[in-house]
């Protein structure tokens, strides 16, 4: 699986035979143009994770809680906290096991980590503006124990100006200032041993 990010929430998930955009954002957080997926993914109504005009060619868009198989990927969607419309996403593809936590806004509940926890690749939001802060997020990866944790909303140059950046969850979470990668490729044999943080650089489309 090799992932991109986009900015905000959104990402690009590809696999070898399927790919998964999730949380697409509209115009007025930025520009998001000619991306295709195979399956598209909206964690809420907000215009920051359900632009799914945005991606083109979509088989399937998933927008809420439920069980799904499509073309050998395995989607749980979990509403999140109480009365929330968050959906985040379980997604198992190639053997990797990723969750997209959406725009979750509190600690997860004991049925939820249960659901959650253990994912081989977490997006964790991180700058607030409606979803965790920095010091809350850390709380959430104690529950969540994933392998790598990829930061997401936060704020970069283009995007994300209410925001904080992602070197304060960094520092919360004790790891040195990272250079942020192009893109992160993940096999089931490339996990590490130890929870390792992953920021990816938001690309323009």
């Amino acid at each position: 699986m090799e992932l991109t990010y986009f900015g905000l929430s959104c990402f690009r998930l590809k696999g070898q035979d399927v790919t998964v955009v999730a949380d697409p954002y509209g115009p007025e957080s930025g520009t998001l143009e000619g991306l295709s997926a195979d399956i598209v993914t909206s964690s809420g109504q907000h215009p920051e994770h359900g632009n799914l005009q945005a991606v083109r060619a979509a088989r399937r868009v998933l927008q809420g809680p439920g069980e799904y198989e499509i073309r050998g990927v395995f989607i749980l969607g979990i509403q999140t906290g109480r009365g929330s419309s968050n959906t985040a996403y379980v997604i198992e593809m190639d053997g990797v096991t990723l969750c997209h936590l959406g725009a979750l806004t509190q600690i997860p509940t004991a049925a939820q980590i249960e659901q959650l926890g253990g994912a081989d690749v977490l997006l964790l939001p991180v700058g607030g503006g409606g979803t965790l802060e920095p010091t809350t997020a850390v709380e959430a990866v104690s529950l969540l124990a994933p392998k790598i944790i990829v930061p997401m909303h936060f704020r970069t140059d283009a995007l994300g100006a209410h925001l904080q950046p992602v070197d304060r969850f960094l520092r919360e979470m004790g790891v040195p200032e990272a250079e942020a990668q192009p893109r992160l490729a993940v096999t089931p044999t490339s996990l590490p041993t130890e929870t390792r943080v992953v920021v990816l650089q938001a690309r323009k489309s």
